[in-house]
């Protein structure tokens, strides 16, 4: 058994005893929620980062209803997605989800360009969200739950959960199954409409289930989240170890003889 795999407390972190998690009080409890909300929070973007996803998709949808013109609907919604990116730059704010946004919004422009029609553009958004749905659907069965994979970092535990932190690797598989769920149910309804229905249609349907599921998804992450056991913060660990060695290695340099 490694060092990440014992079960270690670290100045700060409640122990997993009889004040553990099933004995800690409201406040505890209300504490972790807000951590786990600032987190998520964090981790999607917030509503800066849903705006400039949303935004793109939602200037091609409006061009293209008034005037069917997919040429300059691409390019409009392209334009804006790296203008978005360089305001980010400019003011040295991080550019994660804003790269993340151009590079869809990018290959939607391609296709839709190289099709000539308006469903092109939703097409690679519509098979990226769907792959999402399988994938969390999946790892949530096999027992490797992928927003634990995603949220590890973010809590600070890594991957400590599969291991060492049974109750929130339950949390992560409660919660990729969520996810899973939202993101099939949702494009089940979009997928028929792409191949029967109006490309307008589509659009506005789309910008319309942009922003529920997402929520949808995000709250059952919290709930289940913020009664899980606290994250075991691995790089506080790490942290502390090194400093008991060059602690340990300092004081073997003072002794005499050394």
């Amino acid at each position: 058994m490694t060092s990440l795999d014992k079960p270690q407390t670290t100045p700060g972190q409640p122990a997993h005893g009889p004040r553990g998690p099933q004995g800690q009080g409201p406040d505890h409890a209300d504490d972790q929620g807000a951590v786990t909300q600032a987190a998520l929070f964090d981790a999607f973007g917030g509503i800066r980062g849903t705006v400039e996803t949303m935004l793109p998709g939602l200037l091609f949808v409006m061009i293209y209803t008034i005037n069917k013109d997919v040429k300059m609907s691409a390019i409009a919604a392209g334009a804006v997605a790296v203008l978005l990116v360089i305001v980010r730059l400019l003011r040295k704010d991080t550019v994660k989800h804003a790269f993340s946004g151009v590079f869809g919004v990018g290959v939607g422009v391609a296709f839709a360009l190289f099709t000539g029609t308006a469903k092109g553009f939703y097409l690679p958004g519509m098979i990226y969200g769907a792959g999402l749905g399988v994938a969390f659907t999946v790892s949530a069965l096999v027992g490797f739950p992928l927003l634990g994979v995603m949220l590890g970092p973010v809590f600070r535990e890594n991957m400590s959960w599969r291991t060492r932190n049974p109750g929130r690797k339950k949390a992560y598989t409660k919660a990729s199954l969520a996810w899973g769920i939202i993101f099939l149910a949702k494009y089940a309804i979009l997928f028929p409409l792409y191949w029967w229905g109006d490309a307008t249609q589509l659009g506005w349907l789309l910008i319309a289930l942009k922003l529920p599921p997402m929520v949808l998804a995000v709250y059952f992450t919290w709930v289940f989240l913020a009664k899980a056991p606290p994250p075991i913060d691995v790089m506080a660990e790490y942290e502390a170890e090194e400093a008991a060695r060059k602690a340990a290695k300092a004081a073997a340099s003072r002794e005499p003889g050394a």
